[in-house]
């Protein structure tokens, strides 16, 4: 027992020794140290907006496209597209997209055979859609297709434009480009 208070008596003496330097060091830190802190900038006052029109549509979503296209066809004396009618599967496309590659025919009905930009053939005849602009066949013949497309004015009405979709040229090995 009493080797460890001896032993304890020489270690804490060792804790004791001189300290100047450090006393020193704090001293020149402090010196040369600011002690002024910057005030906090001030804070902006935030003006409260009270969004009263709660029946209304959020400013924040998108219009439903069957409001829009009511809307359109509210106008009186506009000619407009059918909103209520099934799309067509190449009415996804622009009629730049489609290319004519022949023609079929039975019992005096002419089919033309069109294919897509995603290379899918599709049958059509007078009275199909196509097209991003509600375009119907109106004449389907051996060299092209001839489609009435409803073309929106900018004024809310539609204005019809007659647009053709011709037969692509014939290589030498009797495939089209």
């Amino acid at each position: 027992m009493k080797k460890i208070i001896v032993l304890s008596a020489v270690l804490l003496s060792g804790c004791f020794s001189d300290t100047d330097d450090l006393k020193l060091h704090i001293a020149n830190v402090q010196s040369s140290t600011g002690s002024a802190i910057e005030p906090m900038p001030e804070v902006a006052v935030f003006d409260h907006f009270d969004y009263s029109a709660q029946a209304l549509r959020s400013p924040f979503d998108a219009p439903k496209p069957e409001a829009i296209q009511e809307k359109i066809q509210q106008m009186s004396g506009c000619l407009s597209p059918d909103p209520r009618r099934r799309k067509q599967p190449l009415e996804k496309f622009s009629l730049s997209d489609l290319v004519m590659r022949g023609t079929l025919g039975e019992l005096g009905v002419t089919w033309a055979l069109v294919e897509a930009s995603d290379k899918t053939l599709h049958r059509v005849a007078v009275g199909s859609y196509v097209g991003l602009y509600h375009g119907r066949i109106t004449t389907v013949s051996q060299d092209n297709v001839k489609v009435l497309e409803l073309i929106p004015d900018g004024a809310g009405c539609w204005v019809e434009r007659e647009t053709v979709v011709a037969m692509t040229q014939t290589s030498a090995e009797g495939q089209r480009e």
